[in-house]
């Protein structure tokens, strides 16, 4: 993923202190940096990473011109005016991804500052893993509630067929009354019928809604509804049968039911738009930025794998893979440490139990013993969840088998008994 490309920008303006000028040009935000740009010039201005950020506040020039600051560590202080579509917007933005980066535990901005290890990478990668493999997880265990309410009902529809078996015999063959139906029982036994289907449905209502309400994912995000230009504090609630949008303040803005939405739009690896189209009337659409956004997309991308479009956009955030630092010197690390290799004359013979620097320096393992028992500690914990994850597809397999025979003899069911019905009447 490329630090370079923006995740979002805005046109401004910067006050360059040292020529006592604004300068027009755009301001945007990277994965790990806020730089702005002149327009004319093409050349960056500022830049500086979100971990050297103390403050951002909104204040005022000259006591007429709305402004945003940025103080940055040394008590140097940025000010960027004339944003669009309007100053809040871009706070919201850069204060949401500023708060999230200095509250991860894992922040990029420590790694882009210190060289991780390749032992720290392998662990980062596996990490990532079982993140997804437990949000997997999560998914296959609701999944399997669903299937056993759906059990739960079929039984039911079972039990009343035969219940409906019974009567239905008494019925065509009543031992006492020659003469077919019974009239005066007639309305009973309707109400007595529409009673318990009311009771059975009350029922499974309540088994299915207790699953559905279930949240599987919640994330802090940026929201706006439409456009970019009303984006405000919130968060976006990931349930098992729908999507929620709520403020600051947990207040509900819009759910989408799961069957409603038709589109979600990954933008880039941090915004999404989610969008409810309708026919004669405008459609429903909210955007979402959020520096924890991929934790919430391995979970949207199981529940709604075919509405999920990544656009062009995206592709510049995955057209190359995140840089460590210690490629900054050149693209091809192999390049470059055979060329400091030719740079570096060493001896033809090395006395015994002399070992220059460099040998040294390669001699040194790439992953610690420490590294290598944590790796091995995680990669057992993967391999346990994956065979859970068989366990429970596997259960879910014979599930799928009994409902699949259950749903066609009770089909068959259904169909003698109102052919029986239709000669009844």
């Amino acid at each position: 993923m490329n630090r370079d490309v923006p995740i979002h920008s805005w046109p401004g303006s910067y006050y360059i202190n040292s020529e006592k000028r604004w300068e027009n040009g755009t301001l945007s935000l990277t994965r790990t940096t806020v730089r702005f740009v002149s327009s004319q010039t093409k050349e960056s201005l500022v830049s500086f990473p979100l971990s050297r950020i103390m403050e951002i506040k909104m204040e005022s020039s000259s006591f007429i011109f709305s402004t945003l600051t940025v103080l940055e560590e040394g008590n140097t202080k940025h000010w960027f005016g004339s944003l669009k579509p309007n100053r809040v917007v871009v706070y919201n933005v850069l204060e949401h991804f500023w708060r999230e980066r200095l509250l991860s535990p894992s922040s990029e901005a420590r790694g882009a500052e210190s060289q991780p290890s390749k032992g720290r990478e392998l662990i980062n990668l596996v990490a990532g893993a079982q993140r997804r493999l437990e949000d997997t997880g999560r998914v296959l265990s609701h999944q399997g509630e669903q299937f056993d309410n759906m059990m739960q009902g079929l039984e039911k529809i079972d039990s009343d067929l035969g219940v409906a078996d019974k009567l239905l015999s008494e019925l065509e063959s009543p031992p006492w009354w020659p003469f077919g139906k019974l009239p005066w029982k007639t309305q009973q036994e309707a109400k007595a019928e529409d009673a318990a289907r009311a009771a059975a449905a009350a029922a499974a209502s309540a088994g299915r809604g207790s699953g559905k309400n279930k949240v599987l994912t919640s994330i802090p995000a940026v929201v706006s509804k439409g456009g970019d230009s009303d984006l405000k504090p919130g968060c976006l609630l990931v349930l098992v049968s729908s999507l929620e949008v709520r403020d600051t303040n947990c207040q509900l803005l819009h759910r989408f039911e799961r069957n409603e939405i038709d589109e979600i739009r990954v933008h880039s690896p941090y915004e999404i738009t989610v969008r409810q189209r309708f026919i004669g009337r405008p459609d429903i659409c909210f955007r979402f930025l959020s520096a924890k956004m991929p934790e919430a997309m391995s979970v949207l991308e199981m529940q709604y794998k075919k509405k999920v479009e990544f656009t062009s956009e995206y592709g510049a955030f995955k057209a190359t893979p995140v840089s460590s630092p210690c490629e900054k010197e050149g693209t091809n690390w192999n390049e470059g440490l055979l060329q400091k290799c030719q740079d570096i004359e060493l001896p033809l013979e090395v006395p015994a139990g002399e070992l220059s620097q460099l040998q040294v320096h390669v001699l040194q393992p790439s992953v610690s013993q420490a590294e290598a028992q944590e790796l091995k500690q995680m990669l057992m914990q993967l391999k346990n969840l994956a065979l859970e994850a068989e366990t429970e597809l596997e259960r879910q397999d014979e599930v799928l088998d009994v409902l699949t025979s259950s749903t066609d003899r009770a089909t068959m069911h259904i169909e003698k008994h109102t052919c029986r019905m239709k000669r009844l009447l």
